[in-house]
């Protein structure tokens, strides 16, 4: 039975970016994510899994769910289930041209012009495939890659079974490169997934007037399907998501803020009941961070 798999080996190797930059500086203050395992969200998340009947789908590798609560981002508490199995991942993986997006305009080798952020935003919102493409090739395909595998982001490192993958444009073109350890061209693991959202809201991926422009893109999603779906009829809710489904691979990610709590929720599923699982455990893990006594009562 894999129900939790939490790797804690250190990196076997990065490729080092020229030089730090001024925000990482802020690293220090904050914990590891997979060194941040909660005991008591486990065994909730474990039940909750359960009770919604996806105890087969987990004991078969066919589900990964990692839920973080990051309402104090010094102090995350973290909960998975095939945290670090590699799943294709469709069009989740776009998270990560974002990312290599921002990292170029941090470094001043790309303009955040209207264009741009109209591309990215069409990227994310709607999953634009053509945006995809587009800003994926101003990247550089191997840039991309580089950028993933690189300090201080590791976002795809082999020592945790691999990770956020490119390896393919979003369209008809054959992989060009795909991941070394599971050869697959858009990939993900749920708990690599995670740690995306993670830096990102403690500002380590880019500095912070880009993570707000990065987090404005996650915003206001344009597909209201899985996590969007379980989530609609919960007043004050706000997320910041990413999603993917290809065939029977199902792909969710997003970052939920709520009555003053905050939390990751992640879930990858190779099955095609995947989107409906999806959407039906949205709810039910929320109320694991947010509970019911803290919604706002209505005036």
């Amino acid at each position: 039975m894999r129900l939790h798999r939490i790797i804690f080996a250190l990196p076997v190797y990065a490729i080092l970016l020229a030089a730090a930059p001024a925000w990482a500086d802020s690293a220090d203050r904050y914990p590891a994510l997979r060194e941040s395992f909660d005991p008591e969200l486990q065994s909730r998340l474990e039940r909750t899994l359960r009770g919604l009947g996806l105890q087969s789908a987990i004991d078969q590798g066919k589900l990964g769910v990692v839920l973080a609560d990051i309402t104090d981002l010094e102090d995350p508490r973290l909960a998975s289930v095939n945290g670090d199995e590699m799943f294709y991942a469709a069009s989740l993986p776009k998270l990560a041209i974002l990312l290599g997006a921002f990292v170029e305009i941090e470094r001043g080798d790309m303009a955040l012009d209207a264009a741009t952020r109209r591309s990215l935003t069409e990227m994310i919102r709607v999953s634009s495939n053509r945006a995809a493409t587009e800003m994926l090739n101003r990247v550089g395909r191997q840039e991309l890659l580089r950028i993933l595998r690189s300090e201080p982001f590791r976002l795809y490192d082999p020592a945790v079974n691999g990770g956020l993958w490119v390896g393919k444009d979003y369209g008809p073109a054959k992989a060009y490169k795909r991941d070394p350890l599971h050869n697959l061209s858009h990939g993900a693991t749920a708990l690599q997934t995670a740690r995306f959202y993670y830096l990102l809201e403690s500002g380590r991926l880019v500095r912070p007037a880009l993570g707000r422009e990065m987090k404005a893109m996650l915003a206001r999603p344009g597909i209201k399907h899985k996590f969007v779906k379980g989530l609609a009829g919960i007043p004050g809710v706000r997320i910041y998501r990413k999603s993917g489904t290809w065939r029977q691979w199902h792909a969710d990610s997003a970052l939920v803020e709520a009555e003053g709590r905050r939390y990751i929720l992640v879930a990858l599923a190779e099955d095609p009941r995947g989107g409906d699982w999806l959407a039906r455990m949205a709810a039910p893990l929320h109320r694991l961070v947010v509970p019911a006594s803290l919604a706002r009562t209505p005036q």
